[in-house]
């Protein structure tokens, strides 16, 4: 039985679409007739025996429905993290299926063509139990993630949105779950910076509140209705791990220090592997896009409902050893069908690979970021183009699958390069947010705050990181922020100062609308023009074929 937010009890049926709230309400009335199936402990319960209580989560899966390449294995996607998911509740059925946030959203095209509904539909057969909003979420709007929830048939909960219940239905702070005789309330939390991290306006009138004192109010409510074991998904993550001692720092661990009688607190966001135990409650964080899932288990004492123990393991879901669940796979068959019919077609060729991953993006030049900012400043003629690390949300070739296996790619099952032949699916996995390339001017010392802005966090990886064409900058990470910036040039060698100056600029609609913190670029300015992505295959095309290239456009003195 599933017990929700607001007090009324319903059947907990996967794969099948939440009952109204009048059905809930005779399903309780029937409860109570009958006597509720939650008050009744499976026999180890009512003896006091321990309860195991099974915890699986993923963090920022952004759509991964095909596996991908972690060295030369190929490890989770949809269909075959289903099948571990399968085993694990077979093995223990005491189990919860949870994610934190960014779950679609920078997804690649088989989820994002279709305006995510894949994702979602995956995650139903997938048995998620529960989910939280990430940044990524609101990436299309109220309207569109409205859709999303409506079509899940798993609760989606955070309890730090002001003005939630005005611009989302269906969607409440926490929910309670019984599993294994024992009440189970999981609070979701949202990223503090999400309105920051997509594009202006997408949260509506939603305002995002303080994570800890948030998720303590949600817990002393979820108490009220009978919680006895408390975990929270939270879209917060690790960004640095001591490697002398193993101790983490960043939000998730900021939030797990702030608050108090949580049992398990499941992190996201940041692509870190992490684990420890932080205030008594288990900290987790899993690798991004399921390369890694978490089996988190509890040793519950059940008549005093005290955790006994807790541990978790790391698991990564290699594809070969599993049968990919079939319902999946048929599922996506019509998706593909049509994605090839449109991103099948050749662009152009690849010498070699253009990385992306680990976070370089975030934290240096690289070939990518210089193509895709070779490609916006070409296009409109401008002096300088900027664009963030962050909005790089693939390598080149990209993991999309073309039907056509002939093609020479880097994922198994194809054609050997290098060369690499690319095609219109790589470029929309690259940038795959939609976002508009923005000219206007800029002036000197406009450019360097800019810059100062962008390398603010270093030697932290941030989504603001740029990746730039037609100049040149270094700065120094040991100095203090807002003071790093030593020099700023044209290619040609011309200093730019920090002054009135004018130059011609061309950025993204996400950055010259002050996302990533580039508020000294909301200033009202700005030519909307192409879809970035289409900027980018037409480069492609002009060129015909592109080799991955580090020329100096970045230099960091205290890296």
């Amino acid at each position: 039985m599933r017990v929700t937010a607001n007090g009324i009890t319903s059947r907990n049926i996967r794969a099948e679409k939440r009952p109204s709230w009048r059905a809930r309400i005779v399903v309780l009335i029937a409860c109570i007739a009958l006597g509720s199936a939650s008050t009744i402990l499976p026999a180890d319960a009512a003896h006091g025996d321990p309860v195991t209580i099974q915890l699986l989560s993923v963090s920022d899966w952004h759509a991964q429905l095909d596996p991908i390449s972690v060295g030369s294995t190929r490890v989770g996607g949809a269909a075959v993290l289903s099948s571990y998911f399968k085993a694990e509740r077979a093995a223990n059925p005491n189990t919860l299926t949870l994610t934190g946030g960014d779950a679609f959203g920078g997804s690649p095209p088989l989820s994002g063509f279709f305006e995510e509904e894949p994702a979602v539909r995956a995650m139903n057969l997938m048995g998620f139990d529960a989910d939280t909003f990430g940044n990524h979420n609101f990436d299309r709007g109220l309207g569109h993630l409205q859709r999303m929830v409506d079509l899940a048939e798993f609760d989606y909960v955070s309890a730090n949105l002001k003005n939630l219940e005005a611009n989302l239905t269906g969607v409440a702070p926490y929910a309670l779950y019984t599993v294994g005789g024992l009440k189970v309330a999981v609070i979701g939390i949202t990223n503090a910076d999400a309105a920051i991290l997509t594009r202006a306006g997408s949260l509506g009138t939603i305002e995002v509140t303080d994570p800890a004192e948030a998720a303590m109010k949600a817990r002393a409510a979820a108490l009220k209705q009978g919680a006895q074991l408390f975990v929270a998904i939270a879209h917060l993550g690790v960004t640095a791990v001591d490697p002398a001692t193993g101790q983490g720092s960043g939000p998730l661990i900021d939030f797990a220090e702030q608050v108090g009688g949580f049992d398990v607190i499941l992190g996201d966001h940041t692509n870190r592997e992490f684990s420890g135990v932080i205030n008594k409650a288990l900290v987790v964080e899993n690798r991004s896009n399921g390369v890694t899932y978490a089996r988190s288990t509890l040793q519950v004492d059940p008549l005093k409902g005290r955790v006994i123990s807790r541990s978790v393991q790391f698991v990564s879901p290699v594809a070969s050893a599993v049968t990919p669940d079939p319902a999946i796979e048929e599922m996506l068959a019509p998706y593909r069908s049509q994605l090839a019919a449109v991103y099948d077609t050749k662009i152009g060729e690849a010498t070699d690979v253009f990385p992306r991953g680990s976070n370089i993006e975030r934290m240096r030049e690289v070939a990518l970021g210089n193509l895709v900012a070779d490609s916006m400043r070409l296009r409109y003629g401008a002096q300088l183009a900027l664009t963030n690390g962050g909005g790089l949300r693939s390598p080149l070739p990209s993991g999309y699958l073309a039907a056509d296996r002939s093609l020479r790619r880097t994922t198994s099952g194809y054609a050997a390069g290098p060369p690499y032949d690319l095609v219109v699916g790589d470029a929309f996995a690259v940038l795959p947010f939609g976002n508009e390339a923005v000219t206007r001017t800029i002036t000197g010392a406009q450019l360097w705050a800019v810059l100062e802005h962008s390398v603010a966090r270093m030697p932290a990886a941030d989504g603001r990181f740029p990746q730039i064409s037609g100049f040149r900058f270094t700065f120094d990470q040991r100095l203090p922020a807002g003071m790093r910036v030593i020099s700023v040039a044209l290619d040609d060698g011309t200093p730019i100062s920090p002054d009135d100056t004018v130059y011609t600029f061309v950025t993204n609609d996400f950055v010259n609308d002050g996302g990533d913190g580039y508020t000294m670029l909301k200033d009202g300015q700005g030519v909307t023009r192409e879809i970035t992505a289409d900027v980018l295959l037409d480069y492609i095309k002009s060129k015909g074929s592109v080799t991955p290239t580090i020329e100096g456009r970045i230099t960091n003195l205290g890296a």
